[in-house]
């Protein structure tokens, strides 16, 4: 329980609810997607909030929006002489195997955020209307908003227990 209600804890929770709501309202009033944003805020998670992953997970995600606009380019071009399902599978397999290729030669591109971000935005583009250059904007520009904001909401957490514990040494040394 001293956990989950330890003051770090608190304290990131509470700042980190709050940014988050603050860009739900910005992207909504703008009308813009928040899905592609906030993938990347949980890829930095799993990360462990580890700043050198980002490069990583802000290109490997935009390669992966853009190979849904890459898929549909293969489709019109090869699916009147394969169809389309064998078309898809074809890019599919592909881009898979290309990741597994590339991964340590092109590891910004060809990595697992790629992946997800292209099987995320494959579901995305099933909707109505599908933006994905739109989506490539949002998870460049707001990601990386995100993953600043997430490293920066880590170091006012930071500062503000140090200077607590601080003025509290100085309590104790006095008393």
């Amino acid at each position: 329980m001293r956990k989950v209600l330890a003051r770090r804890n608190i304290l990131f929770g509470f700042l980190l609810v709050a940014f988050i709501i603050v860009f739900e309202i910005i992207l909504a009033r703008l009308k813009l997607p928040a899905w592609p944003a906030f993938m990347v805020m949980v890829c930095f998670f799993m990360a462990h909030e580890d700043p050198g992953t980002a490069p990583r997970i802000l290109i490997g995600g935009l390669a992966g929006i853009a190979c849904i606009v890459l898929l549909g380019e293969f489709d019109q071009a090869f699916d009147m002489y394969l169809g389309a399902e064998t078309s898809k599978l074809i890019f599919v397999g592909i881009f898979v195997y290309s990741i597994v290729l590339l991964k340590d030669v092109i590891p910004y591109v060809f990595n697992t955020y790629a992946f997800l971000f292209f099987l995320a935005a494959s579901i995305a583009s099933r909707a109505p209307n599908p933006e994905p250059y739109v989506w490539m904007g949002v998870e460049l520009a707001v990601g990386g908003i995100f993953i600043v904001g997430v490293i920066g909401i880590n170091r006012i957490v930071d500062t503000v227990l140090e200077q607590r514990d601080a003025v509290s040494a100085v309590r104790s040394q006095s008393d």
